[in-house]
């Protein structure tokens, strides 16, 4: 008779072993279970996350719930000039004073855009992109839209914006300025906002810009000389700290908090998401985070 710790063991040991052996005998035990993975906890309101590839969704919360969007807003103002037909991203720009007050006078986020300097729209969209320039959306909203006023640009522009995403069949998107510095009716949902930047993704133009850490523009002066800007850093932190980020759009504001919409690619295979209200920058950033290992976890 065994006897002790020892023997309990031992006689566990045993009844495993006919166990197991009973249920490969009987092709029961074909192979070992895949490890359930934890759905992470995200400080953010609301986050989604999907495969690029097929739109299949891989993470919700509050997904569906309207929010303030701050600066993502900006995706749909570069998607919107990047649809115009025949557009010539070497088309140049002339700044006008009319953007250079509006930033100061919303002490928002800029590009430092030069009043009277000429611009290209590839280099605006830089500027809209990696510091989350205002003035650049500005610049561009005024130069796409339609009419004799600049005011009429302006709302013809944003016009264009809710077009675009009534055509992705968004039904809890809605923008009211060109920037995200709305006027209480700009909101979106992490769901809308990552199927925006999955379409806005398809375009080369696009993923190029929102993939760059850093860009320094030459604008020509008033007098015709060259000004090199001082470099536009890319506000987006994971394009350095995860591996295979390739963008896209970081957002703030008093409403907004602290939003971002991401995307990494690993092994030929795209994780695209959104968080929206998350506490800080380094919050915000931490709650992609964890949403893209759980997105590549379970593609």
């Amino acid at each position: 008779m065994i006897t002790g710790i020892k023997g309990t063991r031992l006689r566990k040991a045993a009844a495993v072993a006919v166990t197991s052996g009973a249920l490969l005998a009987t092709g029961a035990l074909t192979a070992a279970p895949a490890q359930a993975v934890t759905k992470p906890t995200i400080v953010a309101k609301g986050g989604y996350v999907m495969n690029n590839a097929n739109a299949k969704t891989l993470y919700t919360k509050a997904a569906d719930t309207k929010l303030s969007t701050g600066s993502t807003t900006k995706i749909m103002t570069a998607k919107v000039v990047l649809a115009q037909s025949n557009l010539n991203l070497d088309k140049k720009v002339t700044i006008q004073k009319a953007y250079s007050d509006y930033v100061v006078a919303n002490n928002a986020s800029q590009a430092h855009l030069i009043v009277g300097d000429k611009v290209t729209v590839r280099q605006l969209l830089y500027g809209l992109m990696l510091p989350s320039g205002c003035d650049a959306a500005y610049a561009l909203a005024d130069t796409y839209g339609s009419g004799t006023t600049r005011a009429k640009r302006v709302a013809s522009f944003i016009s264009k914006m809710n077009t675009a995403a009534k055509s992705l069949g968004l039904t809890n998107t809605h923008f009211d300025s060109f920037d995200g510095i709305g006027n209480g009716n700009n909101y979106s949902t992490p769901r809308d906002l990552t199927k925006i930047a999955s379409s806005a993704m398809k375009n080369s133009t696009f993923r190029t810009v929102v993939k760059t850490k850093s860009y320094t523009a030459k604008t020509i002066t008033k007098t015709g000389s060259t000004r090199t800007m001082g470099a536009w850093t890319n506000t987006n932190t994971l394009l350095s700290s995860y591996s295979g980020a390739i963008g896209i759009k970081t957002g703030s504001g008093p409403e907004a908090k602290y939003c971002l919409v991401f995307a990494a690619t690993r092994n030929g295979k795209t994780v695209i998401g959104t968080v929206l209200a998350s506490s800080s920058i380094t919050q915000r950033a931490t709650d992609a985070t964890k949403l893209l290992n759980y997105g590549f976890a379970t593609i």
